[in-house]
C-alpha cells in the first residue's frame, strides 16, 4: 500500500510544510500546465490567437473551475473518515462519489458545449478572434469528463495525506502537454484547436495511469461488496461539500466574466496583457494558495480526530509561512515580473509587456491579503464549512462587478489592475469574522456530541 499521511499527530508547522511541497510543486506544474496552451499559442500562432485563448480564461476558470471544486469538495468527507480512522465508511464515501460523478460529469459536459457560443456573446468576444476563441474552449468544455477524472483521483488522494502520488502523474501530464501542444500546433498547424486538444488528452492519459496506480497501491480506497451500495445519505453529504465549492468557484469566475466582458471591450492588446498578467500572477501567488489548500486537508482530518486546539494551531501557523512567501512573491513580481512575460509573447511587443507589468505590479501590493484569504477560506471549507466559505465568493463576485462595470467604463485598464485586489480585500472583510464564528460553532458541536447530547 502506498503511503498515507496522518496530519492529526506530529508538529503542526512540519504537517503542513510537508504535505504542501510536493502539492506547491504539482500545483506550479498544474498552472505551467495549463499556460502552455497560451505560451505555445502565443509565441507559435500570434498575437490574436493568444488573445483569443486569453479572451476565454474566465470561461475555462467558470466551468472547469467548478469541477474541480465539486472533486475538493467531496474529498472532504473522505480526509474526515481518514482522521476518525473510520475505513468502512471511507469506502462508502469512495463509492458513491464514483456514482456521483458520473452524473454530474454528463450534465456540466451537456451544458457547458451547448451553451458555448451564448458565453462567448455574453462576454462581448471581439469577432476577430471569436473563432479561435469558439475552437479552442469547445474543445476544452468537451473534455469536462477527463478533467473530472484526474482531478477527482488527485483530491481522493491527498485527502489520505499524500500530496506526492498526484505530484508525479501532474509532471507526466505537464510533459505530455507540452509536448502534444508543439505537435499539434507546428508540426499539424491545429492552432487553438491542437492546443485544446493537447490539454484534453494529456488529462485523460494522466487520470488513466492514475487510476491503474491507485488501484494497485491503495487498498484503503478499494470498494467491497459490502461498501458499493449507492446511499442517498452519503451521496448528500458529498453534494453539500462539494456544491458550495463548485458554487464558490463559479460565483468567482462569474465575477470574472462580468470584468473580462468589459475588458474584452478594451481591445486586442488589452486583453494580451491581461492574459499574461494574470497568467504571471498565478504563478507568483501559487506557493500561498496551495499553503490554504494544504489547511482544507490538515483541517479536515483533525477535525475528525476532534482535536479543535490542533486545528487552531495550525491556521496561526500557515498563516504565517503564507504571510513569508507573500513578501518573497512581491519581490518576485516587482524585479523578475516582466522577464516572466516575455515566457507568453515576443520582446517586441512591447507595449503588452508594458501593461501585464503594471496589472502585476499592481497585485504584488497586495499579496498578504489574498495569503490571509486563501488560508481561512480553506480552513473553513476543511471543518465542514463549505457554505460559509462559498459567500466569499459572492463578495468577490460583488466586487468585480462593480469594478467592471463602474470603474472599468471610467478609468479604463487603471481598474482592471486593481479590480482583483479590491475582491480580496473585499472577501477578507467578511473571512475573518467569520473564521472566528466558524470555530466558535466546531467547539460547541464537539462539546455537545461529547456530553451524548446528539442523537
Amino acid at each position: 500500500m502506498a503511503k498515507v499521511k496522518d496530519m492529526t499527530v506530529g508538529s503542526p508547522t512540519k504537517n503542513i510544510l510537508k504535505f504542501c511541497l510536493p502539492l506547491m510543486v504539482g500545483n506550479l506544474f498544474q498552472q505551467f500546465y495549463n499556460m502552455a496552451d497560451t505560451i505555445i499559442v502565443g509565441q507559435f500562432v500570434g498575437k490574436d490567437a493568444l488573445s483569443a485563448v486569453g479572451s476565454v480564461g474566465s470561461l475555462n476558470f467558470l466551468i472547469v473551475g467548478s469541477v474541480i471544486g465539486l472533486c475538493s469538495g467531496f474529498a472532504i468527507p473522505i480526509a474526515q473518515r481518514f482522521g476518525a480512522q473510520d475505513i468502512k465508511n471511507l469506502k462508502k464515501y469512495v463509492a458513491n462519489i464514483v456514482y456521483t460523478s458520473i452524473i454530474v460529469a454528463i450534465i456540466f459536459t451537456s451544458a457547458a458545449v451547448l451553451l458555448t457560443h451564448p458565453l462567448l456573446r455574453l462576454l462581448n468576444t471581439p469577432e476577430e478572434i471569436y473563432t479561435d476563441a469558439y475552437n479552442y474552449i469547445v474543445i476544452i468544455f468537451a473534455g469536462i469528463g477527463a478533467t473530472m477524472f484526474y482531478n477527482l483521483l488527485a483530491s481522493i488522494v491527498r485527502a489520505l495525506g499524500d500530496s506526492k502520488t498526484p505530484l508525479y502523474f501532474l509532471l507526466f501530464s505537464s510533459f505530455l502537454n507540452i509536448g502534444l501542444d508543439l505537435l499539434l500546433i507546428i508540426v499539424f498547424d491545429m492552432g487553438v484547436r491542437g492546443a485544446a486538444v493537447a490539454t484534453v488528452v494529456s488529462q485523460l492519459v494522466s487520470g488513466i495511469l492514475c487510476f491503474i496506480y491507485v488501484k494497485r497501491s491503495f487498498s484503503i480506497l478499494h470498494i467491497t461488496k459490502e461498501t458499493r451500495e449507492f446511499d442517498f445519505k452519503f451521496v448528500k453529504e458529498l453534494l453539500r461539500n462539494g456544491l458550495p465549492l463548485a458554487l464558490q468557484f463559479s460565483i468567482t469566475a462569474i465575477g470574472s466574466v462580468m470584468l473580462s466582458s468589459c475588458i474584452n471591450s478594451l481591445g486586442a492588446d488589452i486583453i494580451a496583457a491581461f492574459t499574461i498578467g494574470g497568467k504571471t500572477q498565478l504563478m507568483i501567488v501559487l506557493p500561498a494558495e496551495t499553503i490554504g489548500i494544504t489547511m482544507a486537508t490538515y483541517c479536515a482530518q483533525n477535525l475528525g480526530a476532534r482535536k479543535l486546539d490542533r486545528i487552531k494551531k495550525g491556521v496561526k501557523r500557515a498563516i504565517v509561512v503564507a504571510l513569508v512567501y507573500a513578501v518573497i512573491g512581491f519581490t518576485v513580481a516587482r524585479f523578475f515580473g516582466p522577464y516572466i512575460s516575455l515566457v507568453f509573447i515576443d520582446k517586441g511587443e512591447t507595449e503588452v509587456i508594458a501593461l501585464a507589468q503594471q496589472y502585476i505590479d499592481m497585485g504584488s501590493y497586495f499579496y498578504p491579503i489574498l495569503a490571509v484569504l486563501f488560508v481561512l477560506r480553506n480552513s473553513i471549507q476543511g471543518v465542514g464549512y463549505s457554505m460559509t466559505a462559498m459567500t466569499t465568493g459572492v463578495f468577490e463576485l460583488v466586487a468585480r462587478a462593480v469594478m467592471g462595470f463602474d470603474f472599468v467604463n471610467r478609468l479604463g485598464y487603471d481598474a482592471v489592475c486593481v479590480a482583483n485586489p479590491v475582491a480580496w480585500a473585499t472577501a477578507d472583510l467578511f473571512l475573518i469574522p467569520a473564521y472566528i464564528v466558524v470555530m466558535t460553532k466546531v467547539k460547541k458541536k464537539l462539546v455537545t456530541e461529547d456530553n451524548g447530547f446528539t442523537s
